[in-house]
């Protein structure tokens, strides 16, 4: 039986979905937040797919399945799905993999995908601009692909992923399966390096977020938090400006243009955001969800990347290295995200 949506916006719960007939398989190799989200849609949609995760998340989804929600009213529970701790398992005989790792993950990703997938199409769900070319240097006969995920997505209690923003995917151009499904949409574009400069200029605020500790909704009504982020936006766009980098839209509007939007008063903010981005109240960054979790952030392949450009064209990028520098004492204290204020990051703020 296919989903069908009810007139109240609310998806029914099922537990299997009828296979696609002569469809690829299908690899997540990385059950996170986006892998599982992602890959969780494909299986509604009839895909045979297998997850490579953690024992951590494998025992959760046995035991709970895999519930989905979304902003927009999705609630749906899979059960039986495949996933493995087992890379062979997971990955062998996939035609498509799909990399959902952290980007300090990438390498050790590519290796198990070139001993167990080696014919395999290989698609990069990551963050930053720089995993998709470390697959292709480890897997240098594969058809690897950029992609840039625009939505953000919360992992729950009793295997719960709820998506909180709005987005489609877009890949880099090339012949590619049919991946859509009805509620989450594959664009391709000639311009994903570009694109994914801008959506790394977006992900430049997870880092605030997540030093903030509090719904990324309740943030964006606070003027101070989002001058904040317009700022340290603003200097991340001079950064690459002056070497060269032409950050193309990954949202509605060019990147150059938010940190203006960001500085409106509330009420006017409020009312163009709501046509640019639609969020809910859960939405937090996964930065934030990596301190929560006590793992290693992200912060290098974010702000990281910023500073070792601006190094190179021998500018000086100080909010962003203040960002980097607080999520690392934050890692190093290993108690979660610290809860600050505008002005214990930046106290002219």
């Amino acid at each position: 039986m296919r989903k069908r949506r009810s007139c109240a916006g609310v998806w029914a719960a099922r537990v299997t979905a009828p296979r696609i007939a002569g469809g690829p398989r299908i690899a997540v190799a990385g059950a996170g937040s986006i892998g599982c989200y992602v890959g969780g849609l494909l299986v509604d949609a009839g895909h045979d797919v297998r997850f490579l995760g953690r024992a951590r998340v494998c025992a959760d989804l046995a035991r709970h399945g895999l519930h989905l929600t979304d902003y927009d009213g999705l609630d749906q529970t899979l059960t039986g799905l495949r996933i493995s701790e087992d890379p062979g398992a997971s990955l062998g005989g996939a035609d498509l993999v799909l990399v959902a790792v952290k980007s300090r993950d990438t390498d050790p990703m590519a290796r198990l995908i070139r001993d167990h997938a080696p014919d395999a199409q290989v698609i990069s769900l990551q963050n930053g601009v720089g995993n998709a070319d470390a697959l292709r240097r480890a897997l240098p006969g594969a058809d690897v692909r950029a992609a840039m995920v625009p939505f953000n997505v919360v992992a729950g209690a009793r295997g719960r992923f709820h998506r909180a923003t709005s987005g489609d995917i877009m890949v880099e151009a090339g012949p590619l399966p049919d991946l859509d499904t009805g509620t989450l949409a594959w664009v391709q574009t000639d311009r994903i390096e570009a694109v994914q400069w801008g959506k790394l200029v977006l992900n430049l605020g997870n880092a605030i977020n997540a030093l903030a500790d509090m719904p990324l909704l309740e943030q964006l009504q606070d003027r101070r938090w989002r001058r904040l982020m317009a700022a340290q936006m603003s200097e991340a766009l001079r950064i690459l400006r002056v070497a060269g980098i032409t950050p193309a839209k990954s949202a509605a509007a060019p990147p150059w243009l938010i940190p203006h939007v960001l500085r409106l008063p509330t009420p006017l903010f409020r009312r163009i955001a709501a046509q640019m981005l639609t969020i809910d109240a859960t939405a937090r960054s996964s930065m934030w969800e990596d301190l929560s979790r006590r793992r290693r952030t992200e912060i290098d392949a974010l702000q990281g990347v910023i500073l070792d450009l601006a190094q190179r064209q021998g500018r000086q990028a100080p909010l962003n290295t203040r960002m980097r520098h607080l999520i690392k004492q934050a890692e190093a204290a290993d108690k979660g995200p610290p809860g600050l204020s505008p002005a214990d990051i930046a106290p002219r703020f």
